[in-house]
């Protein structure tokens, strides 16, 4: 296949049909992008910074084009889109604020004569392959601090985001960035593949598990930079001393927002016994009440699924895998005899660990719900799992809620909230969730390698 086509996920139509880079092509933009990568180090850090303001503007002036451009493209409700850039700015703005400090040369030692100093020098040469469900936010985890710190950038889009993708390209060269210095490349797996044979310096990967694992495969022994954010299964656990109605609202979000297409999003909800029938009472109503239709419509909620078919037919088998081993569906359960993949927001009750729903990663509107005597067989369920990127505690009781968190094995945890990142802590997974991080100084150093300096005289 020669071209890709972009297909809009809530209508089926085709949009946009795109050249796709293969191996040679590959090679020229990496061999471009080599060659660019000394001249955009030796760049002063305040012109690199000037040109991102720049890049800033641009994004402003386009904001509700470049929103709707993504809702068409990946299915994202309108409002979730605009959240989304939103989103990205404040990312954007946390790497502009402190990447001067991070990469400030530092004094560490000192004594008679004798003087020790630390510098950050970037990698080289960055392959960024991004996600489709938030394609600003994990693709500014990467390419914004790469930038930064004075690597080039091959930005491989997925390929259900391409055009956005395409846009970010776009905005660098309109804000007057050196041509060279981030570059698209543009197809499936296939063109993935040959990116990863160049002369790469790092490789920064979103998406599954078993395509990062492929990835960190294909690349052992090479001595290559690996960052891995990958999937979830993300727990929560809703204690008994809880304002039921309030959490009920918080938890549906966390599991519904952009469609439960998030790494982070809640996968798996346990909740005791005691409030257990009135919690599944106050969610199913929250759930059932959001709006499911056209992604453009202000009112949506609930869009389409960004893969289409293959996503809805695994939604569809956890659910009869649910069913058939007890489970009750509360709502939902299928999918929307429409045109376009939309899936009806489902919650089914009474879930256990044999089934693939509280096991496998869903990433779609779908949730189960389980219920537990005590806060040991909540720690017990939560942990039992590959993943390890996020775990939720919903109680008022503070203490309650760090005995729990602390013994779980993910990279962030959550009080009394959920499914949200902050560009001040770092964002790392443990287990099947991913390695290394991004956002906070962490993630800005991650594009980085350390010199060190003896000083004598």
């Amino acid at each position: 296949m020669s071209e890709l086509h972009v297909t809009n996920p809530a209508t089926g139509e085709i949009i946009a049909s795109l050249p796709i880079d293969k191996e040679e092509t590959v090679s020229v933009k990496y061999s471009r992008a080599r060659a660019a990568q000394p001249a955009w180090a030796a760049t002063p850090l305040s012109q690199r910074l000037a040109l991102m303001q720049k890049f800033r503007e641009r994004l402003m002036a386009e904001h509700e084009s470049l929103a709707r451009l993504l809702s068409q493209e990946v299915g994202k409700p309108i409002r979730q889109a605009r959240n989304e850039l939103h989103g990205f700015l404040a990312r954007f703005d946390y790497f502009q604020n402190q990447v001067a400090e991070v990469l400030a040369e530092e004094e560490v030692y000192r004594e008679d004569g004798l003087r020790e100093t630390l510098t950050q020098e970037p990698l080289g040469v960055i392959a960024n392959i991004s996600a489709w469900n938030y394609p600003w936010l994990v693709g500014c985890n990467v390419f914004i601090p790469a930038l930064l710190t004075g690597n080039t950038v091959l930005y491989k889009p997925s390929e259900f985001s391409s055009l956005t993708g395409l846009a970010i390209a776009r905005l660098f060269q309109e804000a007057g960035f050196p041509e060279d210095v981030f570059i698209p490349v543009i197809g499936g797996r296939e063109t993935g593949a040959a990116l990863l044979q160049e002369d790469l310096n790092g490789v920064f990967f979103t998406g599954s598990h078993a395509t990062g694992a492929a990835i960190a495969e294909r690349m052992a022994g090479r001595m290559v930079r690996l960052g891995m954010e990958l999937g979830g299964k993300d727990p929560l656990y809703v204690c008994d001393d809880v304002d039921i109605a309030a959490v009920a609202a918080a938890a549906a979000d966390g599991a519904f927002y952009n469609n439960g297409q998030s790494c982070c999003a809640v996968e798996r909800i346990y909740v005791h016994h005691h409030i257990y029938p009135a919690f599944l009472e106050a969610f199913t109503a929250v759930v059932k009440a959001f709006v499911v239709g056209d992604p453009l419509s202000e009112e949506t909620y609930i869009g389409a699924l960004t893969r289409g078919p293959s996503a809805l037919m695994t939604l569809e088998a956890q659910v009869e895998d649910a069913l058939h081993k007890g489970a009750r569906l509360l709502c939902g359960g299928q999918a929307l005899e429409r045109e376009g993949a939309f899936f009806a927001p489902t919650v089914l009750a009474d879930t256990n660990h044999s089934m693939e729903i509280m096991l496998e990663e869903s990433f779609g509107p779908i949730i189960g719900i389980q219920p537990v005597y005590q806060d040991e067989e909540a720690v017990t369920l939560m942990n039992d799992t590959l993943y390890g990127l996020t775990a939720s505690v919903y109680t008022p009781d503070q203490e309650r809620a760090r005995k729990i968190l602390s013994r779980m094995h993910t990279g962030t945890v959550y009080w009394n909230c959920c499914d949200r990142v902050s560009p001040h802590l770092p964002w790392t997974g443990r287990g099947h969730s991913g390695l290394g991080s991004t956002l906070s100084r962490a993630g800005i150093l991650s594009f980085t390698q350390p010199k060190a300096w003896h000083w004598r005289g």
